[in-house]
């Protein structure tokens, strides 16, 4: 059984990185918690105790996500849903009893660190991560270097 505990982060993209940073930053209180390098365009603000990630449309990452936000693209390429504890096994086994296509897990960074995550699609084709709460000693909160979400 799958029970949510809290959303871990959403993923926005855009075509006005520096308005976007100044907006969440600036007027919404958020702070740059950690950035990839430049060309591969994520930088994650932290929101409370979830993330707001920020992807620049022209970037590698942002071009897997289609066109610029506007009537021919999203700004939104997927939430994470951060669940409470759940093997990878159970949670695979739980989503495909229920028909739900199921990918492979990878180490993914988010809210509480880096950890376990995979992505599933709703109905509609909108993308979820799904990400394992994880004890404090397991987060990793502030350490970078490995692959975004």
């Amino acid at each position: 059984m799958i029970e949510i505990a809290a959303i871990d982060h959403i993923v926005l993209r855009t075509s006005r990185l520096e308005q976007m940073l100044r907006f969440y930053c600036q007027v919404l209180g958020c702070r740059v918690e950690r950035e990839t390098p430049p060309q591969t365009g994520l930088i994650q603000l932290r929101a409370g105790s979830a993330l707001i990630d920020i992807v620049a449309v022209d970037s590698e990452l942002g071009r897997l996500g289609g066109a610029a936000p506007g009537a021919g693209g999203n700004n939104l390429d997927h939430f994470c849903l951060q669940l409470k504890p759940v093997s990878e096994r159970d949670m695979q086994a739980h989503l495909r009893s229920h028909g739900v296509a199921v990918g492979e897990f990878d180490r993914r960074y988010g809210a509480q660190g880096f950890g376990p995550s995979l992505y599933i699609r709703d109905p509609e084709g909108n993308t979820i991560e799904l990400k394992s709460q994880l004890r404090p000693r397991e987060s990793g909160i502030g350490q970078g270097g490995e692959q975004a979400s």
